[in-house]
C-alpha cells in the first residue's frame, strides 16, 4: 500500500510512517521544509517537499498518483495564529481532498480533534476557537465529498508508551491517548474499508486496536 501523509514531519505522522514502512507499506510524507527530509528518511518514509499553503491542486495531485490512500495529519501547530488555523487545518485539508479526487485516490483519513461539535465557550482563546472552527469545517467539507473518508478524533495526545488497547467509538468521551496508538489506529483504519463514512473518537481503553477497528466497521 502506498500512503501519502500531509504533515509528514508531525509527531503522529512520523510514528505512522515508521509503522507503515515497518510492515512493508510505502509511506510518502509531504513536508514544507526541505531540512526535515532526513528525519522522514530515518522513519522509512519518502519525503516530498510541498507547501500546502502555497501550491495548486494540480501540483499536489501530481504527488498523489499511484497512492492507495491519503492521510491529513497536518496542523498549523503551537505558536501559530488564528489565520493559519484556517489556511492549514481547514483549507489545506480541503486542498488535499481536491487533489485526491483529481488523482483518483479515493481513500482519505482526516485527523481531527475531539470537542469540535461544541462551540467554543464564551471567553475562549481566539486561536483555540479558530482551531476548533477550522477542524469542524474540514470535517464538514470532507463529508460532502465523494471520497471513502474516515474522520478520526483523538483525545488529549501524550507521548506515553503505547498500550495497543483503545476505545474507538463515535462517542468515546474525554480521555487521553498516546500518539503511537493514534498512529497504529490510523494504519488499522487503512486496512478496514468498512470504516468508510464514519467519524470516530479515540482514547485509551481496554480493546485491542484490531478488534476495536473491526467493531466499528459497517
Amino acid at each position: 500500500m502506498r500512503v501519502v501523509i500531509a504533515g509528514g514531519h508531525g509527531k503522529i505522522a512520523l510514528l505512522l510512517e515508521r509503522h507503515l514502512s515497518g510492515r512493508g507499506d510505502t509511506a510518502v510524507g509531504l513536508i514544507r521544509n526541505p531540512e526535515q527530509a532526513a528525519t522522514l528518511r530515518d522513519a522509512g518514509a519518502t519525503p516530498v517537499v510541498c507547501d500546502l499553503e502555497h501550491t495548486e491542486v494540480a501540483q499536489l495531485a501530481a504527488h498523489l498518483h499511484d497512492a492507495d490512500a491519503v492521510i491529513f495529519a497536518a496542523g498549523a501547530g503551537p505558536g501559530s495564529g488564528a489565520a493559519r488555523k484556517d489556511t492549514v487545518d481547514r483549507a489545506a485539508a480541503a486542498l488535499l481532498a481536491d487533489a485526491a479526487a483529481l488523482a483518483g485516490v479515493h481513500r482519505y483519513l482526516l485527523v481531527s480533534s475531539m470537542g469540535v461539535d461544541t462551540p467554543p465557550a464564551p471567553g475562549s482563546d481566539d486561536v483555540w476557537a479558530a482551531y476548533l472552527r477550522a477542524k469542524r469545517a474540514a470535517e464538514d467539507d470532507l463529508r460532502g465529498r465523494d471520497l471513502a473518508w474516515t474522520v478520526l478524533r483523538p483525545g488529549r495526545l501524550t507521548d506515553d508508551p503505547p498500550t495497543g488497547r483503545v476505545t474507538l467509538t463515535p462517542h468515546a468521551g474525554r480521555g487521553a491517548i498516546s500518539r503511537t496508538d493514534v498512529a497504529h489506529v490510523l494504519a488499522a483504519l487503512l486496512d478496514e474499508p468498512g470504516t468508510t463514512g464514519t467519524t470516530l473518537e479515540l482514547v485509551d481503553g481496554p480493546t485491542p486496536i484490531a478488534e476495536a477497528t473491526r467493531a466499528v466497521a459497517t
